[in-house]
């Protein structure tokens, strides 16, 4: 089986060498998602904002290779502080309600200041 690669058309996925997702015959991974507007080259200051557009991100990678948030087996959060979990979890709630996929929260810096949250999905079509 061939694994293929999905951009969001970001030039950083070149510049970096990454692609936003790979499909893996059922599998997908979807890598570190912020919420940068790609349309735009924008992010909010907000990070309930950014968790939204980072889930839209996410969902845009996951159609590309024929499946949806309802998919995800397993979503890895990366926040910049602590009390950004408590905030975001029921956004997390929202797209995640039928899924309910394993999940880990990190703690941790961003490559970029003005990104508050990250996440990163597994995704099996089918699931």
């Amino acid at each position: 089986m061939t694994k293929r690669l999905i951009s969001s058309g970001s030039a950083f996925e070149a510049v970096a060498g990454y692609s936003r997702a790979v499909v893996d015959g059922d599998w997908i991974h979807v890598s570190g998602t912020t919420g940068f507007d790609y349309s735009t080259m924008t992010i909010s200051d907000d990070l309930l904002t950014q968790a939204r557009q980072a889930f839209s991100n996410i969902a845009a990678a996951l159609a590309q290779a024929g499946a949806t948030l309802d998919d995800v087996v397993r979503v890895t959060y990366y926040l910049t502080e602590r009390e950004a979990f408590g905030q975001a979890a029921p956004v997390f709630g929202e797209f995640f309600a039928r899924a309910r996929p394993a999940a880990t929260a990190v703690i941790c810096g961003l490559v970029d200041a003005r990104m508050k949250i990250e996440i990163e999905v597994t995704a099996r079509k089918g699931a």
